[in-house]
């Protein structure tokens, strides 16, 4: 061409190697932005297909934009089918339609989200009930643009619940024969010492009744006497022969002392039943001395005769909680004190077992300590004592269940039981409970 030069030229190749290089640097580029963008959906892929948990992404009027493997397979509909169409038509009825409906149609805040339990129709059209988490969907300029709904179906979970309810209330039922029978246990050391508790008050009664009888045959005769219509001297000697003023005299205090021996058996009586009746958890105010006064009177009675037990009732203390329960502690603690403290070998003294309680009010709390002249408590048993099952008795003697049901007991009276050895020798176990008024 006319008036370009040869330079002219040189300079227009060497800008199409310019541009071309260009282009291919360009080429090279895009093609890794989109290597990145297909991990990218890969990667966005994987998550949507691996969460168990429903998604759904909906538009401002509620046409679905996306959702996930595990809400298809719920609703027995494919991803194409779903896309389009309205979210409302998941809902299982009016009702929840009209609850989701209240949650896109919120304009308070763009932001916050809400937590609502709907019902979706399954594939079979069943109700499944979802726990979902709505949140707005906000675009690049802070607009809402739509909805993201991520729930959890709950039928599993209350499935899961029902059987761990059903598995708590076994454990509870279990707990509560375990108690019976470590409470049938103890009132059976109880047994040898109630005939004897028993055999006097009923023994006084029978010889009252004796007395009753043949008084009442000697009044018997005086009537006669007076219906028949003898004499004055005659009615007067048969009256000084029968003693009936002496009778007369008598008959009060023997009907007093029936009817005191007749009370003092039901009281006896009446205590069994209620040591030994399936506890109903009924909570009242405890008078905790003579909770302790009974409990050390019954394992006396029961098993442990020449047992010697100190202990002076301080001020009167009042615990909240179940006088029977609270009787099954104080008895087993004292037992096996006496199991310690009795056991071959243990004092070569020959002082006789002994068991020294003492009460004390700290605040609001009441500490009973129980301390024994045994041998005291290895180190390898204390981390071990209050399991359940574990005894250091002999096989028959003993069940292992005795202080981990007390430590459960007290534990249900918001205290606390701990075990230990005392300085003075022998085992220490003490017992805090809230007082009250």
């Amino acid at each position: 061409m006319e008036g370009i030069d040869e330079s002219t030229w040189m300079d227009v190749i060497h800008k199409m190697d310019e541009v071309y290089s260009q282009l291919v640097a360009d080429e090279v580029a895009l093609e890794e932005k989109n290597a990145q963008l297909e991990q990218s959906q890969q990667f966005i892929f994987s998550l949507l297909s691996a969460m168990t948990d429903v998604l759904v992404a909906c538009d401002e009027d509620g046409a679905i934009e996306e959702t996930n493997a595990a809400l298809c397979e719920l609703v027995g509909r494919s991803d194409a089918t779903l896309r389009g169409s309205s979210v409302y038509a998941l809902m299982a009825d009016d009702d929840n339609v009209a609850r989701i409906r209240a949650v896109l149609e919120q304009r308070d805040s763009l932001r916050a989200g809400a937590v609502v339990e709907i019902d979706l129709a399954d594939a079979q059209g069943r109700r499944v009930p979802v726990d979902l988490n709505c949140t707005p969907r906000i675009n690049a300029s802070g607009r809402r643009v739509g909805h993201v709904f991520v729930g959890r179906p709950m039928g599993e979970l209350k499935r899961a619940y029902h059987q761990l309810r059903e598995a708590h209330e076994a454990l509870k039922r279990t707990q509560q024969q375990l108690l019976h029978s470590e409470k049938m246990a103890s009132l059976g050391r109880l047994v040898a010492g109630v005939a004897h508790e028993l055999n006097n008050p009923i023994s006084f009664v029978l010889g009252n009744v004796h007395a009753l009888k043949r008084y009442s045959e000697r009044l018997g005769r005086y009537l006669q006497a007076v219906h028949a219509g003898v004499d004055e001297a005659t009615l007067r000697g048969l009256r000084t022969e029968l003693r009936v003023d002496h009778m007369l005299g008598d008959l009060p205090s023997l009907m007093e002392g029936t009817l005191e021996g007749a009370q003092r058996t039901a009281d006896i009586v009446q205590g069994l039943k209620r040591f030994s009746a399936m506890d109903r958890e009924e909570r009242g105010p405890v008078a905790l001395n003579e909770v302790i006064e009974r409990a050390i009177h019954w394992v006396r009675k029961g098993t442990a005769p020449a047992f010697v037990v100190h202990w002076e009732a301080g001020p009167p203390v009042t615990v909240m909680g179940s006088s029977g329960q609270l009787m099954q502690v104080m008895m087993n603690l004292i037992q096996n004190a006496y199991d310690a403290a009795s056991a071959p070998g243990v004092r070569g003294d020959g002082s006789p077992p002994a068991l020294w309680i003492t009460a004390a009010t700290l605040g609001r709390v009441v500490r009973l300590s129980f301390r024994d002249n045994g041998p005291g408590i290895p180190e390898a048993h204390l981390s071990r004592l209050f399991d359940p099952f574990f005894t250091t008795k002999p096989v028959g003697k003993g069940t292992g269940l005795g202080l981990s049901i007390s430590y459960g007991i007290v534990e249900q009276h918001g205290g606390q039981l701990t075990a230990g050895n005392a300085a003075e020798g022998g085992a220490e176990l003490r017992v805090e409970l809230p007082a009250t008024d």
